[in-house]
């Protein structure tokens, strides 16, 4: 069993920033941050695997940034240049197995066993 204790998010203006984080219980190879809005599907937004290699939701790319600490068990997500759109929980997921990683960003997360309990984010313009 893996716990996944997320935190950081809250209310911010358009243009600004918030980082989350995800505090695993253990060592987890694949791990990535899930969002949705209310009304809308989870779309994956960020994935890294065991590695270090990622995959970013195309309207992440350039704004976010995910980065883990293996040391820590810990895994973030910078968000920059935030967007209204960008309102919505956040989830952060992890799976042991080490692959496939990055290929399931476009997959809701369906298959991803380990998840924590949400952080909202509110972005207001």
């Amino acid at each position: 069993q893996v716990q996944l204790m997320d935190s950081g998010g809250g209310s911010v203006q358009a243009g600004g920033s918030l980082r989350l984080s995800c505090a695993a219980s253990r060592y987890t190879a694949c791990m990535g941050w899930f969002r949705q809005a209310p009304g809308k599907q989870r779309e994956g937004v960020a994935l890294i695997d065991g590695y270090g290699f990622t995959n970013y939701v195309d309207s992440a790319k350039g704004r976010f940034t995910i980065s883990k600490d293996n040391v820590k068990s810990t895994l973030y997500l910078q968000m920059n240049s935030l967007k209204p759109e960008d309102t919505a929980m956040y989830y952060c997921a992890a799976d042991v197995r080490s692959y496939p990683c990055r290929q399931r960003l476009g997959t809701q997360g369906a298959d991803f066993p380990y998840w924590g309990q949400g952080t909202q984010v509110t972005v207001s313009s």
